[in-house]
């Protein structure tokens, strides 16, 4: 999937952006806000859509700003939009980023790739298994 237009992309937090440690805030996931920054210089446009609200979400939105994002909405289809309660929850979004997708959630990397069709530029060091010694 080769993307070129501006997107609407709807990103989870807990599980997806950081670790799930609600009603905390986990660590960052690998690649999460360098992702991020990186969608959002490509022209697409970010909404956090989550099932935090109140100070719970003031804390996820504040923590996001901290690691240089901002989202063009918070749990909504766009900045101005009010929840009255007669239309469905469901955000307008061209694509959801969720750890509850069916197969979890696929990482940053691979995201990143399925957007733009480009491999991310990083280098991971290759862990050594239990039987690392039999490949001598």
């Amino acid at each position: 999937m080769i993307v070129k237009e501006s997107l609407l992309i709807a990103v989870d937090f807990d599980g997806t952006i950081v670790e799930d440690a609600y009603p905390k805030i986990g660590t960052a996931k690998i690649f999460a806000f360098e992702t991020l920054k990186r969608l959002e210089q490509d022209g697409h446009r970010l909404i956090l859509w989550t099932y935090r609200s109140g100070k719970r979400l003031d804390e996820a939105v504040a923590f996001c700003k901290e690691n240089g994002i901002v989202f063009y909405a918070v749990n909504n289809s766009y900045p101005e939009e009010i929840f009255e309660g007669k239309v469905s929850r469901k955000i307008n979004a061209d694509y959801f980023i969720d750890d509850r997708n069916i197969g979890g959630f696929i990482g940053w990397g691979k995201v990143y790739q399925l957007l733009t069709n480009e491999t991310p530029n990083v280098t991971l060091k290759k862990k050594k298994g239990l039987f690392s010694f039999l490949k001598k």
